[in-house]
């Protein structure tokens, strides 16, 4: 199961690329984020990020709408949209150049650079990697109907998280249609395309469609 930071992400492409250095799994970096945020805050450069209220910085070329909810633990990077009623939990890093959209919700995640969330998305104990983007209405389900701790599964290996609350890791250039539900654990490889309305769970390789769940093929 290619499912590790390296097989995942290109760590250039975000602000928090250090600090997913020291993880072999992206899920092991969910319990820091908010940690790391405001450790780092406090260094980004004076000239190009205010820190608007405590615990918030946004780059002075980011645009962020007033009607934006801005919670604590937020770094909004260059560049970055923060659209009309997003409502940015935190703890989030939205990086540069990408988009929280209208409605969409952000909780406890890593939106790398030039990544797009542009429409009542729900996104939470989630990482999305460079260019990653989700169709309107699609979202991550971060917490099992039963409340078990979360298991990341392939067709022939298992890897157990430990975690009670984890939502999807896409990798670099995915992209997930419009009204798709990613279950708890689901981890999709690089470049892989998910079709509009489908419910998807578990690791997902790199370079393929995903039609349903009987029906994943390579990229063309």
């Amino acid at each position: 199961m290619q499912a590790r930071i390296t097989d995942l992400y290109d760590l250039s492409h975000s602000i928090a690329g250090d600090y997913l250095t020291q993880f072999e799994y992206p899920w092991e970096a969910l319990a820091g984020i908010k940690d790391f945020i405001l450790a780092l805050g406090p260094t980004l450069p004076a000239d190009e990020f205010d820190e608007v209220k405590e615990g918030v910085w946004i780059a002075r070329d980011a645009t962020v709408f007033d009607s934006a909810y801005l919670g604590e633990a937020i770094i909004i990077d260059h560049g970055a949209q923060v659209r009309h009623g997003a409502f940015l939990r935190g703890p989030a890093i939205v990086g540069k150049g990408s988009v929280a959209g209208n409605s969409a919700e952000l909780k406890n995640v890593i939106i790398f650079d030039n990544a797009e969330v542009p429409h009542y998305n729900y996104v939470g104990d989630s990482i999305l990697g460079y260019h990653a983007h989700m169709g309107a209405g699609a979202i991550t389900s971060n917490l099992k109907s039963d409340r078990s701790d979360v298991v990341v599964k392939s067709a022939d290996e298992r890897i157990e998280t430990g975690l009670r609350k984890m939502g999807a890791m896409l990798g670099d250039w995915v992209e997930v249609g419009c009204n798709s539900v990613l279950n708890p654990g689901t981890v999709i490889g690089r470049h892989t395309r998910v079709y509009p309305l489908s419910r998807v769970r578990g690791f997902i390789p790199a370079d393929h469609i995903y039609k349903d769940a009987d029906n994943i093929v390579p990229l063309a």
